[in-house]
């Protein structure tokens, strides 16, 4: 995304009642990276210093920087493909061939899914349970909705994604992702859900 576009989708999400604050500095992003062990894509970075969507649902990274509350609640959000998992582990039989034979012992496997997850690609949330892919450190990322190992695609990138969720119809000129980009780890759980 470009600022133009970026500016287009932000004026097309007050549309919709979406709030915004002024973007993040220089020095919040740096804040952000540190405390919560993230690098934004440039795509959500561009988008978050020049506005920062601040409704219900978002996240809110500039109180996540200045309060312990907020530092508990973007917490609570990264963990949650974490406990996602963990849960489908323990109650729903999930498990993947490629961590080995799957240990009879719950607390076993929860060391095995940790440290396996902790190889992987971060992921960012955006709104709700939709997240964005930190790695590879590109545009074009694809947006995944996620609750439990049930994961789908949401969007191909960042902008088929506001259009998707908030029904924003975004300009011909934008051009379209045809495909998401495939992402490693979290693309074969959505294979495996296809």
């Amino acid at each position: 995304m470009n600022q133009k576009q970026v500016n287009r989708i932000i004026k097309l999400l007050k549309g919709k009642d979406i709030s915004f604050d002024s973007g993040l500095t220089n020095i919040e992003i740096e804040k952000i990276n540190r405390d919560f062990g993230i690098i934004f894509p440039s795509d959500l970075k561009l988008l978050l210093q020049t506005e920062l969507p601040v409704s219900s649902g978002f996240v809110h990274w500039r109180y996540g920087i200045n309060s312990e509350k907020g530092k508990q609640e973007i917490e609570n959000r990264l963990n949650w493909p974490l406990e996602g998992m963990l849960f489908d582990i323990k109650n729903n039989s999930f498990w993947l061939d490629k961590w080995g034979i799957k240990p009879s012992d719950y607390k076993e496997q929860k060391k095995i899914a940790i440290n396996e997850l902790a190889k992987q690609p971060k992921l960012i949330p955006i709104y709700s349970h939709r997240y964005l892919a930190s790695e590879p450190n590109e545009i074009t990322n694809p947006i995944f909705s996620v609750h439990q190992m049930d994961i789908i695609y949401y969007g191909n990138d960042l902008m088929d994604y506001f259009s998707n969720e908030f029904n924003i119809e975004l300009p011909i000129s934008f051009g379209k992702i045809k495909e998401p980009k495939r992402i490693r780890f979290w693309s074969d759980i959505v294979d495996l859900n296809n």
